[in-house]
């Protein structure tokens, strides 16, 4: 009971420094706009005024865009991470992302025209890496940290050298997608938020459905057979769902790393295994990182613009590695 009341505490915190950390977000910049004029200017609607613009065209469409798109690629890695049995499991790490991006690329240097259908691109391009890394890194055993690994680095490779040759082939076509294949927030607006905020809240609702599932499979395939369940099925439905969320975010600002991997740990050690707390434990966290990622990218290096991927990689890499040495998984 003292947990299950300490869990509720830390995500409800958590919920709560996330919403500051976004009115925060949406003031800082080449204009600094105090908290005070930032809610007058969100309340008040579309009034004529410098504020309105800069606020309601530029900076909170992006900051929602953030947390989206951070709390898909968390409960995406949470999802994944039941689904394996270890907590190694990333959107990134077993190639679900390279896939995506290699099939969305393909339409906007190969096929412009079709843009529309970007979304689906995604969700097929990510489906087709995921089933690859299953089939590869499946043992009669189980699933070990180290074959997925080794699974994700052959489709890493493997999508990685698409997207080399669809950028040589159509490297007239190139810069319009380079800021996207860092993973940027850059310049997207409500075209982009209008895109995923439907997919990413049916996502949403149905990672709500699957958090029962979840804590069955994660007590391990035995107890969920004498429970009654269909092991198998609960592990494609699950996958195919963390597919989606990781697919639609690639779709709309490009491949982030390491979100997927860092925040469900880090809700973990918060509020433990339990999916019912951990789950949106790590939707609010990984919101939280990919805005403070993305607001740190476009402030302190200004005028340049860093892309929140870049900046992901160059923290997740090192606590990947430090989750290697520690071996905590």
């Amino acid at each position: 009971m003292i947990r299950t009341t300490r869990s509720r505490t830390i995500v409800l915190i958590t919920f709560a420094l996330t919403l500051i950390a976004a009115i925060v977000a949406i003031g800082i910049g080449s204009v600094h706009i105090a908290v005070p004029d930032i809610l007058k200017t969100i309340f008040n609607g579309r009034e004529e005024g410098v504020y309105t613009t800069i606020i309601w065209d530029i900076r909170l469409p992006r900051v929602l865009l953030a947390l989206i798109i951070g709390a898909n690629i968390a409960i995406s890695g949470a999802l994944l991470q039941a689904v394996m049995g270890n907590p190694l499991a990333d959107p990134g790490l077993t190639g679900v992302t390279s896939g995506a991006a290699a099939f969305v690329l393909l339409i906007m240097l190969a096929n412009p025209e079709y843009t529309h259908l970007i979304p689906i691109a995604a969700f097929v391009g990510g489906l087709l890496a995921a089933t690859i890394v299953y089939a590869l890194a499946w043992r009669r055993t189980g699933i070990t940290p180290i074959t997925i690994i080794l699974s994700g680095v052959a489709v890493n490779a493997l999508c990685g050298g698409v997207i080399g040759f669809l950028s040589i082939l159509y490297s007239d076509r190139l810069p319009s997608a380079v800021q996207w294949l860092n993973g940027s927030l850059a310049a997207k607006g409500h075209a982009s938020l209008q895109m995923i905020y439907v997919y990413a809240i049916i996502g949403w609702i149905l990672s709500i459905f699957a958090i029962r599932k979840a804590n069955i499979i994660r007590l391990g395939d035995q107890v969920a057979v004498n429970l009654g369940e269909n092991v198998t099925r609960i592990r494609i439905l699950l996958s195919i769902l963390a597919v989606f969320l990781a697919a639609i975010s690639v779709a709309a600002i490009g491949m982030i790393g390491f979100v997927g991997l860092i925040v469900p740990h880090m809700a973990r050690l918060l509020v433990g295994s339990d999916y019912k707390y951990m789950l949106p434990m790590s939707m609010a966290m990984g919101a939280i990182v990919l805005l403070l990622a993305d607001t740190g990218g476009r402030t302190l290096f200004a005028p340049l613009d860093i892309p929140a991927g870049i900046l992901m990689a160059v923290i997740g890499g090192p606590y990947f590695l430090y989750l290697m040495r520690k071996r905590a998984f």
